[in-house]
């Protein structure tokens, strides 16, 4: 580490750094991995009920605050938490988030016969459901910010801490919860931690998500199936059909061809944060293929700066045991992945319209799920003063990345209650999340604390250099 500044409190930094090694993080995210806190699971809502209250509101009232639970207005949602800690009004005030949930444990799929409710070593790999995703990025936060405050006595600013349980399964009921807690959660800037770094090595800021659509496509022309020697070249083809009507979307070298589905550009500042970002950086990453996606923009500009359509599955008949027959229907599920800027509103009709004109109005279109792209500006202040903060700190050079590739309900945070947004992330492309043998690596978490015990830490002091932005209102 750099000597002493006021972004650094060394006894803050070894404190941190003993925490990991000692073991304790392990223990404490080790009982967190225990909770079955399956969202997508109706039985799961006593594991959730418990995490919240055995979990989570000891960890809230160790930092002084003061805690309560909230019914999600969305009966298909689990409950909220929220932590407030109030040092003066004159300090400002930070939103952490985090969630409490997870995906399926997928049970007896973990390589070793791993137990995904267990955490288990391997090396670097601390391996557990929730590990990764968010169970041990939450605990860096948490285990940070009290650090801090023993460290000091008092943070420095104002603290609101918001779980929910829902983030799996698309958030539901967070925005609604947000609007009706407008005040509660009013903040200066959100700090939260998910998804992953830029690879293993690199510390990373991101500013946002992209956003996603998920289509059908349905070709359903007849209810038989017809020889395909008797009635081939006279009975149109549904999978032939979808094949065209499919590329005319996005063609075969996933370069999208509705100008509609596209951003109006990539701005300069985007541009400018993506500059000299590698891609594809960690020891097991599969290796970009060359002649895929947008041509003119760098891998980094493809996967975080434009969007991509991408063909989830596709199927007519039946692909194993085929027959000699021209089939009645066949189906495809796209996803567009799209950053802040597109608009996607009328995307069914875009879509349907761009189809007819070309032929394929037989080709019925329709929407099952989306949620919204957002962003933070890179230029914002609130950007400068973090990125600044932790490269002082650190000595090493920070990737600020506009937005993730993937989803985070963002937009709650950044269009509903008008906040700045810093996700600082502990985790890596490789972490398996959503996969058997989901893991956190140990020297993620071991930097990771120190970053945001830093972050926190310049947050609370006044010298800082830089300052932190002024209050807007």
């Amino acid at each position: 580490m750099p000597g002493s500044s006021p972004v650094i409190c060394e006894n803050l930094v070894r404190r941190a750094e003993e925490y990991i090694d000692s073991g304790a993080f392990f223990a404490e995210l080790s009982a967190m991995v225990g909770y079955p806190t399956e969202s997508a699971q109706p039985r799961s809502h006593l594991a959730v009920k418990a995490y919240l209250d055995e979990v989570l509101v000891p960890k809230l009232t160790d930092l002084g605050c003061s805690v309560a639970e909230y019914a999600n207005p969305d009966p298909s949602g689990g409950p909220f938490l929220v932590g407030t800690r109030v040092e003066s009004p004159e300090l400002p005030t930070l939103l952490c988030y985090g969630h409490a949930d997870v995906v399926d444990g997928q049970a007896g799929r973990w390589s070793d016969g791993r137990n995904p409710w267990a955490l288990t070593a391997d090396g670097d790999r601390w391996y557990g459901r929730g590990a990764a995703d968010n169970k041990g990025q939450h605990l860096v936060n948490l285990a940070a910010l009290r650090l801090l405050l023993a460290e000091r006595g008092s943070l420095g600013f104002n603290l609101t801490f918001l779980f929910e349980t829902g983030e799996e399964i698309g958030s539901p009921g967070l925005a609604d919860f947000a609007v009706g807690h407008r005040d509660q959660l009013q903040a200066d800037v959100l700090i939260a931690s998910d998804g992953p770094r830029l690879d293993a090595t690199t510390p990373t800021l991101f500013l946002g998500a992209r956003g996603g659509v998920r289509l059908l496509l349905d070709v359903d022309l007849r209810p038989d199936a017809y020889h395909s020697g008797n009635w081939g070249g006279v009975l149109r083809n549904p999978a032939t059909t979808l094949a065209g009507a499919i590329a005319s979307l996005v063609d075969g070298h996933g370069r999208i061809q509705v100008p509609a589905l596209l951003p109006s550009g990539l701005p300069d500042q985007v541009r400018e944060a993506l500059a000299g970002v590698a891609v594809a950086g960690s020891p097991g990453d599969p290796a970009p293929d060359e002649g895929w996606g947008e041509t003119g923009l760098t891998l980094a500009e493809r996967l975080y700066g434009w969007n991509t359509l991408e063909v989830l599955s596709l199927g007519s008949a039946d692909i194993d045991q085929p027959v000699n027959a021209i089939p009645g229907r066949a189906r495809a599920v796209l996803q567009l992945r799209y950053v802040a800027g597109t608009e996607v509103s009328r995307i069914r009709e875009v879509i349907a319209d761009h189809l007819a004109a070309r032929g394929y109005p037989m080709v019925d279109v329709s929407v099952h799920s989306s949620f919204p792209a957002s962003r933070t500006p890179p230029d914002d202040p609130w950007v400068h003063w973090a990125r600044t903060t932790l490269e002082q700190a650190t000595g090493k050079a920070v990737a600020v990345l506009p937005n993730i590739g993937g989803s985070l309900p963002n937009h709650v945070f950044t269009d509903i209650l008008g906040l700045p947004t810093l996700w600082l992330p502990h985790s890596y492309p490789g972490c398996l999340q959503h996969a058997p043998d989901e893991h956190l690596l140990g020297t993620i978490a071991r930097e990771g604390i120190v970053l945001a015990a830093t972050l926190f830490h310049a947050l609370g002091h006044r010298a800082t250099d830089p300052p932190i932005p002024a209050r807007i209102g």
